[in-house]
């Protein structure tokens, strides 16, 4: 019998590997305002979208390339994959950016921004909305796209034009 070859990324997984990079970017990260807790802070498709689109939150898509390409972006939303290396960074530079906004996480059905929005209270990340019924629906809800709110293509180029606006505000 050979032994198996595993490497500590193999043996970790996403979840794992995002609690630990989120856990020491947070760490790092002291802010005066009072962060808001898990499950407080929710939002429907068409509130996150209304709020997006009068620029009353920063609505951020945290699925995959891949999945942006496959079905787009909610109008007014901006793209950050959650597995990214600088995800985090990224969301600490929108938050050093716009104070007082709240972001939003969106993603496919909810999964994945919940555990996001979970993970970022508990280290006291401030100002978070999470809108659990994702893009596409589930058990959550409808979803964005079910519902015919609408959206704007997933190409690379439309991604980092709107992502280069919001996070370099002129």
């Amino acid at each position: 019998m050979q032994g198996q070859v595993t490497t500590p990324f193999l043996q970790s997984s996403r979840r794992v590997f995002l609690t630990g990079v989120i856990t020491a970017v947070a760490a790092g990260f002291a802010l005066n305002a009072t962060p808001v807790r898990a499950g407080e802070a929710t939002m429907t498709p068409p509130e996150a979208h209304k709020a997006a689109v009068a620029g009353d939150i920063i609505l951020v898509d945290v699925r995959t390339p891949q999945e942006w390409a496959e079905s787009g972006l909610g109008e007014g939303a901006i793209g950050l994959d959650m597995t990214a290396k600088g995800f985090v960074d990224s969301l600490v530079k929108l938050r050093n950016a716009y104070p007082d906004k709240p972001i939003g996480l969106i993603c496919r059905t909810g999964h994945r921004s919940t555990y996001v929005f979970d993970a970022l209270n508990k280290q006291g990340f401030p100002g978070l909305v999470n809108v659990p019924e994702g893009m596409l629906g589930g058990p959550n809800g409808q979803g964005w796209i079910p519902r015919g709110l609408p959206t704007y293509p997933g190409t690379k180029e439309e991604i980092e034009k709107r992502l280069n606006e919001v996070m370099n505000p002129a």
